[in-house]
């Protein structure tokens, strides 16, 4: 009977101690748990070895391996019993076959010096106890070595097994780096930071384009044969009391902010139009010139109305020029807009591509803050400036102090001239 152990966790195996002289032929080896043949994946006979992938705690106990031994021209059957147990250790079994009149001993050391001594007081590492078997002509013997846990100066010494002036060692080296391990998590890393820079620019998005705008803003002019940065396109109320509101946004606020705080160049038709034109080729021709086109919608009367249903037919040749040159466009809601089904098919394609901006100001000075979300968000679908207004110009017409609106509390504080 052998002792031999199966390390819990690991790929390991059995030796079948059955060694005959030469004149022996021995095959048809077999395994045997508890006196039942052993079958199963995890099971591979090779010659005198059993194979056991993933070693379990229910693979412990008595084992046996039985074979057919052919001597003389007679058959016999040999067996060898086998127990196992299961280990969470390292053991190492040093294998010696020696002459049966030798009396060397055999033994574990490191560093010249018996292993049991070396490691006398941690007792880390100790040397088990030695099984021999003895035969005609020779004797085979077992004897290994336990590491109960293994430190940093156990990697690189030499563990050698000594029979008389034959020896044989072992090294531990430290395991080679798990590199999927490394590329696992490099990569989750990357993902991570990824994920969370889109979350970043996500949310600053809008801070930080107006932000590289400034910071590296051309002086130059843009060759792209435009003449101005936006048409503003706003509809014209029935009654004196609805056009109060949209007068003072298109006619002053917009210009105050955009033109003399931004240095944008707006055409406002109304405005800037030479008198006697007639309207239609005005709109035509100044559409052409533009970079973008604003839309104003008030939702106190743009719904019920039906905008663009019954407004003058320059209206009808802006979204015409839409179409053909396909203009970026900008929607500025004076108020929140529940339903669309009711406005034109252009609007509710406008407002389904590119999203609406909502006022939020009052229609007083303090609206006219250009750090305010709202304008913010205007600037940030305008073009890059390239032509930045005068800085004396600046600070004759911008205001003096405003509100920073709801976005950023309702305390005062200097309005700050900021470009593009």
């Amino acid at each position: 009977m052998y002792e031999q152990i199966l390390h819990l966790g690991k790929d390991g195996f059995l030796m079948c101690h059955l060694n005959f002289p030469k004149s022996c032929v021995l095959d048809s080896v077999k395994w045997y748990k508890d006196c039942r043949e052993i079958e199963g994946e995890r099971f591979t006979s090779r010659e005198k070895k059993l194979l056991v992938q993933n070693v379990s705690a229910e693979d412990g106990g008595n084992y046996a391996c039985r074979a057919r031994l052919m001597h003389m021209g007679k058959q016999y059957v040999v067996l060898n019993g086998i127990t196992v147990n299961i280990s969470s250790t390292l053991v190492v079994d040093c294998n010696i076959t020696d002459t049966r009149d030798n009396t060397n001993r055999r033994c574990w050391t490191v560093n010249d010096t018996l292993v049991d001594t070396y490691y006398n007081e941690s007792k880390r590492i100790r040397e088990g106890f030695e099984s021999c078997a003895a035969f005609q002509e020779h004797t085979s013997c077992t004897v290994n070595i336990t590491f109960l846990e293994v430190r940093m100066e156990d990697y690189g010494l030499p563990f050698t097994c000594r029979a008389g002036v034959s020896a044989a060692y072992i090294m531990l080296e430290l395991p080679a780096p798990d590199f999927r391990a490394y590329l696992v998590g490099g990569l989750g890393a990357l993902a991570l930071v990824a994920v969370s820079a889109v979350c970043v620019y996500n949310i600053f998005k809008i801070d930080i384009v107006l932000w590289y705008r400034s910071a590296f803003r051309s002086t130059g002019t843009i060759e792209d044969g435009k003449l101005y940065d936006a048409y503003v396109l706003y509809p014209k109320p029935q009654s004196e009391s609805q056009s109060h509101d949209v007068d003072t946004l298109v006619l002053k606020i917009l210009p105050e902010v955009l033109e003399q705080q931004c240095g944008y160049k707006l055409f406002i038709f109304g405005r800037d139009e030479f008198p006697g034109q007639a309207v239609a080729n005005v709109i035509d021709e100044n559409t052409k010139l533009c970079r973008r086109l604003m839309v104003i919608i008030d939702p106190a009367w743009g719904v019920s109305f039906g905008l663009l249903k019954n407004m003058p037919e320059e209206q009808i040749a802006v979204y015409n020029a839409l179409i053909q040159d396909g203009m970026k466009v900008i929607l500025i809601e004076l108020g929140k807009i529940e339903d669309y089904t009711s406005m034109p098919e252009s609007i509710q394609y406008i407002r389904q591509k590119h999203g609406a901006i909502q006022w939020s100001g009052d229609f007083t000075e303090q609206s006219q803050c250009i750090k305010t979300r709202f304008w913010k968000k205007v600037r940030y679908h305008m073009p890059p400036q390239r032509y930045p207004p005068s800085a004396v110009q600046l600070q004759k017409r911008a205001p003096s102090n405003c509100t920073a609106g709801p976005e950023l509390g309702s305390r005062k504080k200097n309005c700050p001239f900021m470009h593009g």
